[in-house]
């Protein structure tokens, strides 16, 4: 008798073994959830140094994860089309040992640094190459071991879908522990340790679940499984509503995340609150009795769609907790309905894995639409409204149309509210300028029309849909922005070129973050003439300015200054004659925008020959000369997404070995929501550095001189000057109950409540 045909017991496998086979099958699913869902943010962090810390490389990351995911739903999808038992599980159990083998995660040698071009591609090698066995052995454990699971007899193995629940909150749990646990306590290095020592406790578990699958009774299996054998295929246009429901929120997801943490941080805090939500919608759809049942679901989802597009017309950036909240609110709701509609169109368990390659079909393809196509078609993040045009398609067809005789108007009616409110875009006078005047009205008044169709006359979901694409359109025909607006987009994110009504200033913006501007016209109208004064954070009774000046009396000769990150150019004009000042910058559509007159002029008029260094400064800088720079200038991180990996104690060991021998760092740390002051007090303290604090409010934010905080830190007080006497800067200690930062450990959820503490947000 061969091991992979065990004996024929007469009835059904006792209670005690039905009870340890699902908690060993629960145990190993709800593991190996954890494992592949802690990956994915500890990963993509050693990762993120290498290029500038940008919201996008989680993007492409999520790309490579869905990716990925379906390969290993179709390895498990075929494995199970063999007949024999033990084969299969020969096959995954020697996957796994192999896969074991590449630990503990690294980056691949020969991946260090980045091409000049071709980011994503280049980032999708990088993840591939470094931790694709294992993720893909990860991946395949879900739809195969509840595939084992049916076929082990147990009296539940014929709808084995909520084996998938106790999947998605071990993901749940391991997203929502990382940013709260194991960022804040462990260094990379110690997670990394972790999550091996858990991936070969995993292999022992699912080793388990194949030896109690293999010495079940056949009979009981086949019985299981012969309840199945009436239930009809899945037809080909329900396999393509499974695809298109599951890539409308794994896009959303994508670009929900873009939207909310190019404004904060490029850091795991903000990519796992999102992906967390979308784990718990399908944690609760697969429950037997789902705690939020699927009507109201599909009641509310009207309801969040109106939201986003209120949200959007507000331009709620401006509030953490907004933007945070509403935004991953209606994310919540929508991802619930079209999940709730997968949940409640799920096949027989007979065709479980194919439905699950559907289901990551559909993942990989709203995740490449929303982090790889979307960036390379559109000059602005045009993947979020439509992709939340998309999801009033999700919505079943339903039933009969209350007020029929009304609801046959309703397509001429939209036609002409479409063409009274967009056409008048294109024309300029005061007849128009109401539009302009109560742009969120009337765009949430469109938006709330669509709820309203859904909810009141159970409309035709593609009249909500044509409804709901009207508000969207009306977004982008009347931006939030005064004045006229053109984007530039690149891997590094979105920068709008903001011209106001008057053409008096142009204005460089990245989300709704200012990172510059120019006065091109004075207050009689005349046009400005001679070499720009450098105004926003940059003006010269101002932190910066301030420190410039100070180092530059300090030394009595021309300074040597390097600066990372360029923005519209301004600090070029912060030179004087006979200086050497050294720009670095990653994004080189930045410099293309710089360096364009009709944008900007700083560089044209004050650094003409300037050619800046292009790419990541924690690698090109560091190829710079030591002990030569008078002053380095920190400006890669002001008052939006941060690239993390500037603010270490590494890179401050970088920038201090840069320095000539009475040289000083200067770091912009204006953040709306993160406190950072203290970061660089702590980072330079660790380099034996001294700190002075500069927090401004310079009461003249209307003319484009904005309040700046500064951290100038430098060996000894006589290295900056008058500084170190200015009631305006204080000497500050680093705090010891605060952990410094460094390449291996970073706490972006601590200064995100010292700011909420000190009352600043």
């Amino acid at each position: 008798m061969s091991f992979s045909e065990p004996s024929v017991v007469a009835g059904q496998p006792s209670i005690a073994r039905n009870r340890l086979v699902l908690v060993v099958y629960t145990a190993a699913i709800f593991v190996s959830a954890l494992l592949l869902f802690s990956v994915q943010p500890l990963f993509t962090k050693m990762v993120l140094p290498r290029l500038g810390g940008s919201p996008a490389v989680w993007s492409v990351a999520m790309v490579f994860f869905q990716s990925l995911l379906l390969g290993g739903y179709a390895y498990a999808h075929y494995l199970m089309q063999i007949r024999n038992r033990t084969i299969p599980v020969a096959i995954h159990l020697v996957l796994l040992a192999i896969a074991l083998l590449s630990l503990p995660l690294s980056i691949a040698g020969g991946w260090g640094e980045p091409p000049t071009s071709g980011y994503a591609l280049w980032l999708l090698g990088l993840f591939v190459v470094s931790i694709g066995l294992p993720f893909f052995a990860l991946a395949a454990n879900n739809p195969l071991l509840q595939a084992w699971f049916v076929r082990t007899g147990h009296p539940n193995g014929p709808d084995p879908y909520f084996l998938y629940a106790s999947s998605n909150i071990g993901s749940f749990l391991a997203l929502l522990s990382y940013p709260v646990l194991l960022e804040p306590m462990f260094t990379l290095r110690t997670q990394n340790l972790i999550w091996t020592g858990g991936y070969g406790l995993l292999i022992l578990l699912i080793a388990a679940c194949a030896v109690l699958m293999l010495r079940s009774p056949v009979m009981a299996a086949a019985d299981i499984r012969a309840e199945d054998t009436h239930s009809p295929a899945p037809p080909w246009i329900l396999r393509a509503r499974w695809i298109f429901l599951a890539a409308v929120p794994s896009g959303l997801l994508i670009a929900v995340t873009a939207h909310i943490s190019t404004d904060v941080a490029a850091a795991p805090l903000l990519w796992v609150l999102p992906l967390s939500l979308y784990l718990l919608t399908w944690v609760l759809v697969f429950q037997s009795r789902p705690l939020l049942p699927h009507k109201w679901m599909l009641l509310l989802q009207p309801l969040a769609i109106a939201g986003v597009i209120v949200l959007l017309a507000f331009g709620g950036e401006q509030n953490l907790l907004l933007t945070l909240g509403g935004h991953q609110l209606c994310f919540f709701v929508i991802a619930m309905a079209c999940h709730g509609e997968l949940a409640r169109t799920r096949p027989a368990a007979k065709y479980l894995t194919g439905f699950y390659v559907a289901l990551s079909f559909g993942g990989m393809v709203g995740g490449l639409f929303a982090g790889l196509i979307a960036p390379f078609t559109f000059s602005w993040i045009a993947e979020y409204p439509i992709l939340l045009a998309l999801a009033a398609l999700c919505r079943p067809s339903g039933g009969n149309e209350r007020l029929p005789r009304w609801s046959q108007w309703y397509w001429p009616f939209l036609a002409a509210l479409a063409v009274a409110l967009i056409l008048p875009a294109f024309y300029t006078g005061k007849m128009f300028s109401w539009l302009d005047e109560h742009r969120v009205w009337v765009i949430g008044a469109v938006g709330v029309l669509s709820a309203l169709l859904a909810l009141g006359l159970n409309a035709n979901r593609w009249k909500i849909f044509a409804t709901v694409a009207v508000a969207l359109v009306l977004l982008r025909a009347y931006p939030s922005d005064d004045g006229r607006v053109e984007t530039v987009r690149s891997f590094f994110g979105v920068h709008k070129i903001v011209v106001t009504p008057n053409g008096q200033y142009h204005v460089l913006m990245h989300g709704t973050t200012i990172h510059g501007a120019e006065k091109f016209q004075n207050d009689d109208g005349t046009p400005v003439t001679g070499r720009p004064e450098p105004i926003t954070y940059y003006h010269k009774d101002g932190g910066i300015g301030q420190a410039i000046a100070a180092v530059r009396e300090r030394k009595g000769a021309p300074l040597r200054a390097a600066v990372i990150g360029l923005g519209s150019g301004t600090l070029t004009c912060a030179s004087e004659p006979g200086e050497n000042w050294k720009f670095f910058e990653i994004d080189q559509s930045m410099v293309d925008t710089a360096k364009d007159p009709k944008y900007f002029t700083y560089i044209q008029k004050c650094e003409p020959d300037l050619k800046p260094v292009i790419g990541d400064a924690r690698l090109t800088f560091a190829r710079e000369p030591d002990g030569i720079y008078d002053l380095i200038v920190i400006d890669a991180y002001s008052s939006d997404a941060i690239p993390i990996h500037l603010a270490t104690e590494e890179a401050m060991k970088i920038y201090k070995d840069k320095l000539a021998p009475q040289g000083a760092v200067v770091m912009h740390v204006s953040n709306r929501h993160l406190e950072l002051s203290s970061v660089v007090v702590g980072i330079a303290d660790a380099n034996d550095l001294k700190s002075w604090v500069y927090n401004e409010d310079s009461g003249r934010d209307n003319e484009y001189i904005f309040s700046t905080s500064v951290v100038v830190s430098a060996r000894e007080d006589a290295d900056v000057g008058k500084l170190a006497s200015s009631e305006d800067w204080a000497l500050e200690e680093a705090d010891e109950q605060q952990r410094v930062w460094t390449d291996d450990y970073s706490n972006v959820l601590g200064a995100v409540w010292r700011r909420l503490k000190n009352g600043e947000e």
